[in-house]
C-alpha cells in the first residue's frame, strides 16, 4: 500500500435500504457460500482496513443486526432510513472519527466485489494529487462502487437529501474524480430481485 493510502481508512457500508423489489425477502440476508451477503461485505471491509467499519442499518430491531454478530463493526441505526440512501450517508458521515482524511462508501449489495477490488481502490488514494474522489469502475470505465470521498467533501455529503448516493457531490467534483477500473462488471453488479439472484446463482454454478 502506498504511503498516501491510509491504512486506517474508515469504510461505511450502506445497508439500510428496504429491499422492496425482493417481494418479502431481504437481499442483504441472501446467502453466498453459506454467509449472508451483508456479513460477507462486512468481512471484506474488515479485511482491508485497520480503521472503523461503520454499517448503516434500518432502525433496530432488524434481522440485519444479528447477521453481524461477533464482527468488529460499528452498527449504526438510521432513524430516517425510509428517506433513502442520503439519510444513511449523512448518519454515517456524522459518526466518522474527526481526524479521518477520507472515507469509503461501500454498497451492501455488490455480490461479486472482492477483497482485491476494494484494496485496488484504497491503494489508488493519493492526497498529493488534485483528486477528491476515488471511484471503482467496470473494466470498460462505467463508474460504480466503492467510492472514496476526501474529508473536504464531508460537509457536502451532510447536505444531500432523498435517495441519492452522493451523486450530486460527485458531479460537483468534476475532473477531480479518479476512476479505478476493476475486472468485469463487479463495480456495478447488484442483485435487486429474486430473478436477479436466481440468474446470478445459475451463472455461478455454470
Amino acid at each position: 500500500m502506498s504511503m498516501q493510502a491510509p491504512r486506517d481508512l474508515p469504510i461505511i457500508i450502506l445497508a439500510a435500504g428496504q429491499s422492496k423489489r425482493m417481494r418479502g425477502a431481504d437481499k442483504l440476508l441472501e446467502e453466498i457460500d453459506g454467509v449472508p451477503l451483508l456479513r460477507r461485505q462486512a468481512n471484506l471491509a474488515c479485511s482491508v482496513t485497520l480503521g472503523q467499519v461503520l454499517i448503516a442499518l434500518p432502525p433496530p430491531p432488524h434481522p440485519r443486526y444479528q447477521c453481524l454478530d461477533a464482527l468488529a463493526v460499528n452498527r449504526i441505526g438510521v432513524p430516517d432510513a425510509v428517506e433513502g440512501m442520503s439519510a444513511s450517508i449523512r448518519t454515517a458521515i456524522a459518526a466518522l472519527p474527526e481526524d479521518a482524511p477520507a472515507a469509503m462508501l461501500l454498497l451492501g449489495d455488490l455480490p461479486d466485489l472482492t477483497k482485491d477490488d476494494i484494496k485496488n481502490v484504497i491503494e489508488a488514494i493519493d492526497f498529493n494529487k488534485n483528486i477528491l474522489i476515488w471511484r471503482g469502475a467496470t473494466e470498460d470505465g462505467e463508474p460504480g462502487h466503492p467510492i472514496v470521498f476526501a474529508a473536504e467533501l464531508f460537509g457536502a455529503l451532510m447536505g444531500i437529501t432523498g435517495d441519492e448516493g452522493g451523486q450530486s457531490v460527485v458531479r460537483q467534483a468534476k475532473d477531480r474524480v479518479a476512476l479505478i477500473r476493476l475486472p468485469g462488471h463487479r463495480a456495478r453488479k447488484d442483485l435487486d430481485t429474486p430473478e436477479d439472484w436466481a440468474a446470478w446463482r445459475a451463472q455461478r454454478r455454470g
